[in-house]
């Protein structure tokens, strides 16, 4: 049993958190500030009611778990998914278009925008996959060009007439009631936040189907096979350019709906960005604190939404007026500990492996 636990990768995350923590409360200690104090803070504001709860782990959590659960489907194939910033953007301009200029009832619609989501990040993420094997083009390569492609569209988009909102404005006309899916009126006032959306039970099941893919189906099987090993698989029969495009379109979708249900249950439209908004790379984060597992990326995601959130109110705490940049701080230490995990499993293997032979 201890054996197991040190070859898998449970101990080691929980060993990079804690680090990240430790990490944050040192640099707190320098700054001046009082680590117990601003950590009790920080995990009170999430915990404090059950709005703020919904706050962290609806609100904010939903789109880390998509991008991060695109990402770590990506990685079972081998491909590193970085391309799913664009997918997002991509997946919010569909919701937005749909939403806003379709009409139809909620019934209707809302399944529509969802769909419009899906299929965009299809094409957007399985585009790159035929690039890749059809003409050899590095994905990466690919993704980070399709990232910035999908930046500007979507500025020209939220910008051009009829689609902007008129007046001078940055940004795109709201979508329609029908295509919102808040469910604030389901609860007592005050009880959650104004945005609080089922997009989570979509992540989640979500979650549950790409599991079942990967561990209960022969698409699963194919995909990671490839991943593991390309040539072996091609050996065995398998179609890997074929794994690689189908990978990525089901990673792409993952991502777009991400941006989709975004403007669906939080932003209502679609604003010109200034930035990327990252969400598509945070998904990396999520994805390695999810040891690329999807039940570990939703886990990953709620706590990265809860981290996120409580970064929002560290200067609104009494008495800490610690520097939201705290969060980053820690987040960047977990990550960076968990991609040298491989280091810490070798010593622990090997010293174990001496002391079995003494």
């Amino acid at each position: 049993m201890a054996k197991k636990l040190l070859k898998g990768n449970f101990i080691y995350t929980l060993f990079a958190i804690i680090v990240g923590f430790a990490v944050g409360a040192i640099a707190m200690g320098v700054a001046g500030y009082n680590p117990l104090e601003a950590y009790g803070s920080l995990f009170g504001v999430v915990f404090d009611t059950t709005k703020t709860m919904s706050y962290s782990f609806i609100e904010y959590a939903t789109p880390y778990i998509l991008t991060g659960l695109s990402v770590a489907f990506s990685f079972k194939t081998g491909i590193f998914n970085i391309g799913a910033e664009g997918q997002y953007v991509m997946g919010s301009v569909a919701a937005m278009l749909v939403g806003a200029f379709v009409p139809a009832p909620a019934v209707v619609l809302i399944p529509l925008c969802i769909l419009a989501s899906v299929a965009v990040g299809v094409l957007w993420g399985g585009l790159v996959g035929y690039l890749k094997v059809r003409f050899g083009s590095h994905e990466v390569l690919c993704m980070i060009m399709f990232n910035w492609i999908a930046y500007y569209l979507s500025n020209f988009l939220v910008l051009a007439d009829g689609i902007n909102v008129g007046g001078g404005k940055t940004w795109s006309h709201s979508i329609q009631d029908a295509a919102k899916i808040t469910i604030t009126d389901w609860f007592p006032k005050n009880a959650v936040s104004s945005r609080t959306h089922f997009g989570i039970v979509i992540a989640i099941l979500c979650v549950i189907a790409i599991y079942y893919i990967i561990n209960r189906t022969t698409l699963g099987y194919r995909l990671k096979a490839v991943g593991y090993n390309r040539s072996a698989a091609e050996y065995a029969g398998i179609n890997a350019n074929r794994c690689v495009i189908v990978s990525l379109a089901i990673s792409g979708a993952l991502a777009s709906l991400a941006g989709g249900l975004q403007v669906m249950g939080v932003t209502y439209k679609v604003t010109q960005f200034a930035a990327q908004e990252s969400y598509g790379f945070n998904g990396i984060t999520v994805a390695l604190i999810g040891a690329t597992n999807p039940i570990g990326t939703l886990i990953a995601g709620w706590f990265f939404g809860a981290m996120k959130y409580a970064g929002t109110r560290m200067k609104l705490l009494d008495g800490t007026r610690v520097p939201k940049e705290i969060v980053d701080i820690i987040m960047g230490c977990i990550v960076f500990f968990i991609a040298i995990s491989n280091l810490f499993r070798a010593f622990v293997m090997n010293r174990g492996k001496k002391g079995g032979k003494a």
